[in-house]
């Protein structure tokens, strides 16, 4: 059983089967960058305390980093041929899992997935002061779509996996910046301890900010049958629509694995557009496999900016 999620039957045997893939996973993504697998590493690890960040009021919010851009409705765009989606510049797109300081317990490959709160806001701060833009993925859509303006310097900020201390830490530093994110939720582990309730996920959106699906509990799309678009995907929109009171169109695929197969069957049920981790976007259908790349809890500010550009 999962000691951080408390999953119990049914959900155990989709549990089983996420490390039956960690294997296969680490031989089809080795261009990756960073191994996904963490995520089930760092879920086992106790979350006792929650990190304090000392937000000083003093400091003066960054007015001017905030996309004044008004999102389009993407049911009303027309959306281009890949190639010229292919063709436009991609947008710096950063993933966030866990933002808290560093425990004992923490193995090195965990250590890629948790910032702690000082790089956190380091990061942020060097973003600010560099005039990026934070935008949300309908303006990312519209721009991809159909080459609808962006900001100067557009960045898209998300988060994975629901951990508390994206409410609690992260969206605070975010906020004191001006900046807005898209969170990817996996409903499976609302409510749950160290993890974000319905209401903190329901803030959130209410504060501006994107709430997508990330599955019910992070089981692999390539694996899917049967039930599992209904149980994985059908349901979780559904919960997380009634939350918000917004339909829910974009996706994160877990460990940022995709196939072909998957595309058809999540535009069916009123996706719009999926992200991905670092790999090649698919030549047909590039709103389907949007880069993303994690950012690691020893990457500093001047280190991020490096990866940003080089990356995108």
């Amino acid at each position: 059983m999962n000691k951080r999620l408390g999953i119990s039957p049914p959900s155990i045997n989709y549990a089983r089967k996420f490390h039956q893939t960690k294997n296969n996973f680490v031989s089809e993504q080795n261009n990756l960058l960073f191994s996904i697998t963490v995520f089930f590493l760092s879920l086992s690890f106790s979350c006792k305390n929650q990190p304090k960040v000392d937000i000083n009021p003093s400091v003066v919010i960054q007015k001017d980093t905030v996309s004044k851009v008004t999102a389009i409705n993407p049911q009303e765009i027309t959306i281009a041929g890949a190639a010229i989606i292919l063709s436009r510049k991609q947008v710096p797109i950063l993933c966030y899992h866990q933002i808290r300081d560093y425990r004992p317990t923490d193995s090195k490959i965990a250590r890629d997935y948790i910032v702690p709160p000082a790089m956190f806001q380091e990061q942020m701060k060097i973003l600010a002061d560099s005039g990026y833009h934070t935008i949300l993925p309908d303006q990312l859509y519209s721009y991809l779509a159909s080459g609808t303006s962006l900001p100067d310097h557009p960045i898209l900020l998300s988060f994975d996996d629901t951990d508390l201390e994206q409410f609690t830490v992260a969206a605070p530093i975010m906020k004191k910046y001006g900046f807005k994110g898209q969170f990817f939720i996996m409903t499976v582990s609302l409510g749950r301890p160290h993890y974000m309730s319905k209401e903190q996920v329901k803030q959130l959106s209410e504060d501006g900010h994107v709430i997508s699906s990330h599955t019910w509990d992070h089981h692999n799309v390539k694996k899917y049958s049967g039930e599992d678009w209904a149980i994985q995907i059908d349901k979780p929109s559904k919960l997380l629509a009634e939350i918000t009171g917004k339909p829910i169109q974009y996706f994160a695929y877990p460990f940022g694995l995709w196939n072909k197969e998957a595309i058809p069957e999540l535009k069916k049920r009123g996706f719009i557009a999926a992200f991905q981790l670092s790999a090649k976007r698919d030549e047909a259908d590039p709103l389907f496999t949007i880069r993303r790349i994690i950012v690691p809890g020893s990457m500093s500010g001047a280190e991020m900016m490096l990866r940003i550009k080089t990356s995108f």
